[in-house]
């Protein structure tokens, strides 16, 4: 499936599964009197139509190799070529871990813990739910990146090519703080902030979106 939302500057975004991309440039380009230019640094591939429109591709995961090969061959080999990819996604006091290649997860954990509920009364009893609240998230912090090191870091396999995060950007820094995951977290990475709570079934929809090419497509100047 193609995602797609609007971006500041009246442009949109989508998001396109690898093996529907060559598709997709053809019908860019059919809506956009051709392709008129076709070039990469690498890390931006810059496609633009005969009428002036940009569509413009981050590489996920970049930057690519490029040598002597065109932009789009480039990124596709270059998704090809990753191999592994770790995935967390921490929301609340959820996680979900697993391991993926090609779309698909090839070993998971997820669980829940609770997470004390807010109050709206004053005084110490406020102050006393914030630090039982605060504690409970702090343990389920450490409880995922216990989970992130026994399912991503195995001294028997090659690590993980690249990371695939999810959820809450804050809490995804605190679990990548743990240093048993330093190596980890100096990997390329992307992050999907649009997910809901992690279950096995959301991990299993951002391993399938994990490959996904994401194109910004600007209008032409008037």
């Amino acid at each position: 499936m193609t995602r797609r939302r609007a971006v500041a500057g009246g442009g949109v975004e989508v998001e396109v599964p690898p093996e529907r991309l060559v598709g997709f440039l053809s019908r860019f380009g059919a809506r956009n009197g051709g392709l008129a230019d076709l070039a990469t640094d690498g890390v931006t591939v810059r496609i633009r139509g005969g009428d002036g429109t940009l569509a413009r591709i981050e590489v996920p995961f970049g930057p690519m190799a490029v040598g002597d090969r065109e932009p789009v061959e480039a990124l596709l080999a270059h998704l090809a070529g990753l191999g592994t990819l770790g995935v967390i996604l921490v929301r609340g006091g959820a996680h979900s871990v697993g391991l993926a290649r090609d779309g698909a997860v090839l070993r998971s954990s997820t669980d829940r813990a609770y997470l004390q509920g807010r109050t709206a009364a004053g005084g110490w009893s406020q102050q006393r739910f914030a630090r039982r609240r605060g504690n409970q998230r702090t343990a389920s912090l450490a409880d995922a990146a216990d989970t992130a090191v026994r399912v991503l870091t195995d001294p028997h396999s090659p690590p993980p090519a690249a990371l695939v995060l999810g959820g809450d950007r804050p809490a995804l820094a605190q679990v990548l703080a743990d240093p048993r995951l330093a190596a980890l977290a100096a990997r390329p990475r992307r992050t999907f902030a649009d997910i809901p709570e992690p279950r096995r079934a959301v991990l299993d929809e951002v391993a399938a979106r994990s490959l996904s090419v994401p194109i910004v497509i600007e209008p032409a100047a008037t």
